[in-house]
């Protein structure tokens, strides 16, 4: 009996070896996986490197915190100022930033891959934390002989640095996972050999922190499925992957049935392949409602929480930007006037939130109002353009009256730019995905904008660039990223490019 089993373990190192993915793929996954730890040093590593993530986090804070308070009280007092009294707070939101993130396991190794989502969520956490630091401070008496301005520059630096961190532990993350340096997951895989050749060039799992043990081919024939999956479910059991990959087309259902019920003997994760059709969705994920389970494509682009977030942060930016820049608004209605005969606003409708119409309000700089299917796009040096409208145009002044939409609703301060419906429905008929533009509001400014994409659109190219900018934002929205924009909308010099 025992050399049956070492027979068909035999078996199983020969299909390891010779039956991958093409000789292509199969090279490449041996390079790539050359040098990888065994299992069990794997997770020893994975452990470590949440030990070092953790820890360069409280140092950071803990820098941050020591660099506030020796800036701040050497420029307002002459002195160093480092006392328990003004560390203790630092201490104290580093302690809980710390614990929250180590249950939320913030500090696995898959986290850092990819920065996206890295500023958000510990913008949020560092800002609770500093709070309940405040709270304890408050609690127990300790906070009077704490120092109000340092504590203040300790946040921002704080965050500041954690961010730089974390960026730099990210950058240095992927790079090793690129080379085979460390591995957040060790992933086996087996289907048709198209479909795992495909998969391996298309997503290069190793650049997503995979460690491709094996690749398995199964024949394409009903009658050799069942010993290729005891051959693949015995190299399985010898190699002890975290997560098995079924690559087959979801309508072969035959071989699906077939892997499932072979490798939940398994003790490791089972996952189905990606469909093609999924590339297309940043967020696809699986849904379930009661009994009923479902892959969700695409949903609302904002959460309750975020879309509150963002309604709060229009109404205050928008409502304080038009008490400041009131003076200024009147003056330029004034000149306007003043140059040509005509009101100082102009009124045309546009496409919002869902394709539902509204009337979008800037200042007048044109001698003409058009607003029908006729409507021409400004070109350079374009005629019907007054000398103040060109001046307007120039410094992005003529979309200061959209503040007025966006306390009413219609706009918000950072989306895609809203579009003549003349020119919206001609751009939604010829470029793909353009109408996904609709499921956020439209923008005062954009990212497309402040990346020097905006002005005449005379070719294929320039909208397509546009719309692949607009739906980059929709899929990485943060708010964080909006006051950036908002930034780069009045200080970038890109932003200022091809106006006309």
């Amino acid at each position: 009996m025992s050399h049956q089993v070492e027979f068909r373990e035999e078996q199983a190192r020969a299909e390891i070896s010779f039956r991958t993915a093409g000789r292509r793929s199969q090279k490449k996954t041996e390079r790539k996986t050359q040098g990888w730890a065994p299992h069990g040093n794997t997770a020893i590593v994975r452990l470590c490197f949440s030990i070092l993530a953790a820890s360069l986090d409280f140092l950071t804070i803990a820098a941050a915190g020591v660099a506030a308070q020796i800036t701040y009280h050497m420029a307002a007092y002459g002195e160093s100022g480092l006392t328990a009294a003004n560390l203790q707070p630092c201490l104290i939101a580093a302690g809980a930033f710390l614990l929250a993130n180590a249950v939320r396991h913030e500090y696995s190794f898959a986290k850092y891959l990819q920065l996206r989502g890295h500023a958000w969520r510990s913008f949020a956490l560092w800002t609770l934390v500093t709070l309940f630091a405040v709270a304890i401070g408050f609690l127990t008496k300790t906070t009077e002989e704490t120092s109000r301005g340092a504590f203040v520059l300790a946040y921002i630096s704080g965050f500041a640095a954690l961010l730089a961190q974390r960026a730099t532990l990210c950058h240095l993350v992927r790079a090793s996972a690129e080379t085979g340096g460390v591995s957040a997951r060790r992933v086996f895989l087996v289907g048709l050999e198209k479909d795992v050749e495909t998969f391996t060039y298309r997503y290069r799992p190793w650049a997503c922190g995979m460690n491709v043990v094996a690749s398995v081919v199964l024949r394409d024939s009903e009658h050799t499925l069942g010993d290729d999956l005891a051959l693949a479910v015995a190299s399985a059991r010898m190699l002890r992957p975290d997560d098995i990959f079924i690559l087959a087309p979801w309508s072969r259902t035959d071989v699906i049935d077939d892997c499932v019920t072979a490798f939940l003997h398994v003790p490791a994760r089972i996952h189905l392949g990606p469909e093609r059709v999924l590339d297309r969705f940043v967020d696809a994920h699986i849904d379930k409602v009661g009994a009923i389970s479902s892959l969700s494509l695409s949903g609302h682009p904002l959460n309750l929480v975020e879309v509150a977030a963002k309604r709060a942060f229009d109404l205050v930016v928008s409502a304080a930007a038009l008490i400041a820049l009131s003076p200024m608004l009147l003056l330029c209605a004034l000149l306007i006037r003043l140059e040509s005969e005509g009101p100082a606003l102009f009124y045309q409708r546009r496409y919002g939130f869902n394709r539902e119409t509204f009337r979008i309000v800037k200042f007048r700089t044109m001698r003409t109002m058009e607003d029908d299917r006729h409507v021409r796009q400004a070109t350079a040096d374009d005629p019907r353009v007054t000398r103040i409208g060109r001046f307007l145009r120039r410094y992005n002044i003529d979309e200061l009256p959209q503040l007025f939409n966006v306390l009413h609703g219609d706009m918000s301060l950072v989306g895609p730019r809203p579009h003549a419906l003349a020119h919206d429905q001609l751009f939604e008929r010829r470029v793909a995905l353009y109408a996904r533009r609709h499921n956020v509001k439209p923008g005062i400014t954009g990212w497309a904008q402040v990346n020097g994409l905006r002005g005449e659109i005379d070719t294929p190219e320039k909208i397509r660039q546009r719309v692949e900018h607009d739906l980059y934002y929709i899929d990485n929205w943060s708010l964080l990223f909006d006051i950036w924009i908002m930034f780069l909308t009045v200080f970038s010099r890109k932003a200022y490019r091809n106006a006309i």
